[in-house]
């Protein structure tokens, strides 16, 4: 499985290491290990440039996705039929990091919880899901989105916690009778 990762930010450093293992996850939980994804963070400036150079749109965005599993300029095709093919381009995910910390305080997640939605949603454009096609397809892509949100949440460690004076306190040393 190949990630190219790269942070094209100074702010996005942080989120760097976190970003790079949710996209591997990903790719594992989507049954497409084997396949290669390009992500890229960087800043509200790109993702405006990009959104008004490919989508005519001249404003911010949160996350764009450049699929290249798209025949002729077309709709990927359906998500169940892509196979996890070694090397096989899936296409490129591009997330702002100015968005993503602004939109973490608006929802009350933390930054690297919602850089993590973003890539699962754009990731999920590259395959093919498209929310704006119809209210069920919406439904579909979210669907999937939970799933898949879920899964990596599986394959997340919890970082150490760190022990005070290397001492147990009598709190951890008790055992619960269930």
């Amino acid at each position: 499985m190949a990630v190219e990762f790269r942070c094209a930010t100074a702010r996005g450093r942080g989120y760097a290491r976190g970003l790079r293992a949710d996209a591997d996850r990903l790719m594992r939980a989507a049954g497409l290990g084997d396949c290669e994804l390009s992500l890229t963070l960087t800043t509200d400036g790109a993702l405006r440039r990009l959104n008004r150079d490919f989508r005519g749109i001249d404003a911010a965005t949160d996350v764009l996705s450049f699929s290249q599993i798209e025949q002729a300029g077309a709709a990927p095709p359906d998500p169940r039929s892509i196979k996890n093919s070694p090397g096989l381009p899936v296409g490129d995910v591009v997330i702002s990091i100015d968005t993503a910390i602004r939109q973490a305080r608006e929802f009350c997640v933390s930054p690297a919880s919602r850089l993590r939605r973003l890539l699962i949603h754009g990731f999920l454009h590259l395959i093919g899901y498209d929310h704006e096609r119809s209210a069920a397809a919406a439904r579909q892509m979210f669907a999937r989105e939970r799933t898949l949100a879920a899964k990596i949440d599986e394959g997340c460690v919890p970082a150490p916690q760190p022990k005070a004076g290397g001492r147990r306190n009598a709190a951890s040393r008790r055992v619960s009778p269930r």
